[in-house]
């Protein structure tokens, strides 16, 4: 899938999203940052944890890491670990550095981390790896049905 049907999906649930295609790549966070004129923490990370085999969609400020034992504590897990990318793609239609933070090919655990939940101006992935689209916390957690947590990194 793409920015397009990324846009298609977001508009069936009912949410207007205006999607940005850049000629710049906007894979990682420092180069969505650096494409869009705005700093990393303004940047939603969409990163795809397996919760004891569950996929489980994290958002996460561009600044910052998620801590996995935070976030297995938050999602009540035994075993909390990165996808790789086959399985990335297999949950959510979308490779890594495209993956947007709802409009998945089915419906996905979110947690939103507790540092983006008031933020009002961000820019999230919107289905490649040049596409964005500015939404904010608040647009997050009603989007993406998301519990909010604190689940970064301590110093990251």
């Amino acid at each position: 899938m793409g920015p397009e049907d990324f846009a298609q999906r977001a508009t069936a649930a009912g949410y207007r999203v205006v999607v940005r295609e850049l000629d710049q790549s906007t894979r990682t966070a420092e180069e969505a940052a650096l494409a869009v004129g705005c700093s990393q923490r303004q940047i939603v990370k969409s990163l795809v944890f397996l919760a004891d085999g569950e996929a489980v969609i994290v958002l996460q400020r561009g600044d910052r890491k998620v801590d996995p034992e935070r976030l297995r504590v938050a999602l009540g897990a035994e075993k909390v670990r990165r996808a790789d990318a086959d399985r990335v793609y297999a949950e959510t239609g979308y490779a890594i550095g495209g993956v947007p933070p709802f409009g998945h090919l089915g419906p996905l655990r979110t947690v939103l981390d507790a540092c983006l939940a008031d933020e009002p101006h961000l820019f999230a992935a919107a289905g490649g790896p040049r596409a964005l689209f500015t939404t904010s916390g608040t647009e997050l957690r009603q989007a993406a049905a998301t519990a909010v947590a604190c689940c970064c990194a301590d110093g990251a």
